[in-house]
């Protein structure tokens, strides 16, 4: 058995689950419903309040293999592997971490290539203010 953070093993998993966002809960459930979404989204705040878990969810609603909604189903393919952090078109850097030109230039490179299995690549770019 792997230890594991109570902040990561109880992350929320679906919008629904999600407390204390009810204003960006509502706006990205919203979008989602009347498939009227932006190509990107910027969340910013202090250190704990939910960005990147926001950002897995959205991911989630987007490659559901259900279909896009605000409601993923969190049993298919897409959604396990979204939680388990191993899907191919959820690329999550860390921008703290990979602050040289060429890293960002390899990622900008990676940008223009289709997602392989989902219906959307999604960038996930942590600690970008860094």
């Amino acid at each position: 058995m792997s230890y594991q953070a109570l902040a990561r093993k109880w992350r929320p998993r679906n919008f629904q689950q999600i407390v204390g966002q009810a204003h960006v809960v509502r706006a990205l459930t919203n979008a989602l419903d009347k498939d009227r979404l932006h190509h990107a989204f910027l969340f910013a705040g202090t250190r704990g309040v939910g960005k990147t878990t926001i950002a897995r969810i959205l991911a989630k609603c987007l490659n559901c293999e259900q279909g896009v909604s605000s409601v993923p189903c969190g049993e298919c393919s897409a959604c396990t592997e979204i939680d388990e952090g191993r899907y191919m078109d959820l690329i999550e850097v860390d921008a703290a971490s990979r602050s040289k030109v060429e890293e960002t230039r390899e990622l900008m490179d990676n940008v223009q290539f289709a997602p392989s299995r989902g219906r959307y690549k999604v960038y996930l770019i942590d600690e970008v203010h860094m």
